[in-house]
Parts: C-alpha cells; structure tokens; sequence
C-alpha cells in the first residue's frame, strides 16, 4: 500500500470508524496473531443431520471435528471448515445432480494486466474441479484478456463494460451487471454463481462443499472479533445503516455466490440501496460490502465459507487455518487505482 492511500485509510479511520478496529488494522502481526486467541462460538448442534440442510448431502458433515471454530450458525447453517466435510462424498453428489457453476470476475483497467491471468490459470487447477464451469469476465478492454487452456466442460465469455472513473463505482455497480446477465445468461446455462475480486489467487481445493442456495464468506480480519467492532456503516442516512446491536458476521464481498436466484435476489437488492444512496448523495463506509452485510443480516445465508476460502496472508500464523484455498494477491492501490 503507498504512503498516500495508507494515510487515507488512517484518516478514514480517525473519523468515521472506531478507534479500535483501524488500531487492529495497523497493528503489529505479533498482535494479530494474539487476536487469534480470541474463541469463537461452538456449534451447538451434534450432527450435520440437525443443521436447516442447504443440501441433503450437508447431512454428511462432521460439525464436531473442529473444536476450535463454529462450526455453524444460529440459524442452522454450516461453517464450512477444512477437516467437517468428505470431499469425494460433496464431489459425487455434485456430478450426479449435473451441477454447473458460473464463476463471474471483473478485470477493469490496470486489474487486468495485475491479476487476471493468473486469477483464471489458478482457478483451472482449483475451482469446482470436475464439475462444468463458464467464467464471465467483464472487462473494458476484450481484446488484452489473456488466452489460457481450458479443461473440458469449461468456457470462457468475455464482456465488455464501461470503464468508471472511481474504482468504488466499479465496485458498486457490478451488482447491477451481475444481475443483468444472470437474467440474459447465466441462469439459462448454470445451477450456481460465484462472484469473486480478481485480485485473488486460488491456491487450493474450492470445491462444490462451497455450494449452498445463498453463500457468504468470512472476512478474515473480522472472524474473531466481537460483533461490536464490525466495520457495518453505521451512517442513518445510508440504505446500508446497521446498528450497533445488529448483526451476525462480518462478510467480505470478495467472494459471495449461491443459487442463480438468491444471488440475482441479492444483487438486485443491493444495487437499488446504492442507487438509493446515490441519489441522496451518501456513499456507504465499504460500498458494495456495506450493502452485501446489510442485506446477509437480514437474509440469512444458507452456507457460510470459513476464512480458509480467502485468506490474507499478512494476518501471519493462525492455528484453525488448516488450508489456504484462495489468497489475497498483493494490493498495488496506489499504481492501480490511480485514473
């Protein structure tokens, strides 16, 4: 991060969130790692068989194998942990209902050049391996998206979109398009949809344990904090207000997905609160995250995806990491999101 973004997120910081949250953001590893100490809640349920099944085959999990992480929900969903699940069990299940999955990825100016390549030669080695898979990239520049060998049963679509000025309204307005195409495409071709930040590198089994009707991710720097430190906009005059004592996680709009309808349901959802927003002349503290963790608070998530499905390294060692199934790329803020 250069210095000129690093003290903007310091100011953003002193003014408009607590204290304590941009003190954990800027502190040291050694006390992130403390953080680590911090327990999260049990699972209360015995057996996958009590879980509000996403899935019959969510009967299958082990909600006891990880003693050290919540393993569900209070509303009954999966917290989906390496160690809870038997892949070949998810994996056969999958081929046998004809599950497909779109995967859709903005790379939008310099993005492009920076991740796309090896986001989509990573994904061909880890992504719903097995399964058919059809990548839609929305670019502003087709003709620089790069040529890579697909597997059999896997396509790649390319469109192209308007290029914004301000890489928040890139960010926002992806909801917009995401629901657009779900409609025209996507839904006619694909069981699931999983959106990701091309800024992102998978680096180990992302498999169809992932799947569920509305899935949402944990952030990695929030999932063992208390809920009264979650960054949620806390502005009234914002569609994504929350207050202090809502809430369930913190999620991260880096990665969300689930059946063509919840995730259309969702988009929509949040591209009017934005638009909403917008004609108000308010912005929300994390833009599309805001309106995404608005919106999972009041629509529960049927699978939740432990931090292992993204993780950032720069947390440092954290025991009930057990794998790192997909990696913060390096952030280049301050070359890529320069006009």
């Amino acid at each position: 991060m250069g210095f000129y973004q690093r003290t903007k997120h310091i100011f953003k910081c002193i003014l408009v969130i607590p204290i304590l949250p941009c003190v954990i953001y800027f502190i040291p590893t050694y006390v992130r790692i403390l953080i680590g100490f911090i327990p999260m809640d049990k699972c209360q349920l015995k057996s996958g068989e009590m879980l509000a099944l996403d899935d019959r085959v969510d009967a299958s999990l082990n909600l006891l194998s990880r003693y050290d992480v919540s393993t569900c929900t209070t509303w009954k969903a999966p917290i989906i942990w390496e160690g809870m699940f038997d892949k070949d069990i998810y994996d056969k299940a999958h081929k046998k209902k004809g599950t497909s999955v779109a995967l859709t990825v903005f790379a939008v100016g310099r993005y492009l050049d920076a991740y796309l390549m090896t986001f989509l030669n990573s994904s061909e080695h880890h992504f719903m391996l097995g399964l058919p898979v059809t990548y839609y990239v929305f670019t502003d520049l087709p003709e620089k998206v790069p040529k890579i060998k697909l597997a059999p049963d896997r396509n790649l679509k390319v469109i192209k979109v308007e290029r914004h000025f301000r890489w928040q309204d890139i960010s926002m307005m992806r909801m917009k398009t995401v629901s657009d195409f779900i409609e025209s495409d996507i839904r006619h071709h694909c069981t699931h949809v999983f959106c990701f930040d091309v800024d992102q590198v998978f680096t180990g089994r992302f498999g169809p344990e992932a799947l569920g009707n509305l899935v949402a991710l944990l952030h990695a720097h929030y999932y063992h904090l208390p809920k009264k430190l979650f960054t949620y906009d806390h502005n009234p005059k914002s569609k994504a207000y929350m207050d202090a004592g809502e809430g369930d996680f913190y999620y991260h709009a880096a990665v969300f997905g689930g059946s063509c309808e919840s995730v259309k349901a969702l988009t929509d959802a949040c591209y009017q609160s934005i638009m909403e927003d917008k004609q108000n002349n308010v912005e929300a503290l994390w833009h599309d995250e805001s309106h995404l963790n608005k919106y999972l608070w009041l629509h529960k998530p049927s699978r939740v995806l432990s931090p292992e499905y993204c993780w950032d390294k720069s947390i440092s060692y954290r025991k009930d990491i057990r794998i790192s199934r997909l990696l913060w790329a390096p952030k280049y803020y301050d070359v890529l999101r320069t006009p």
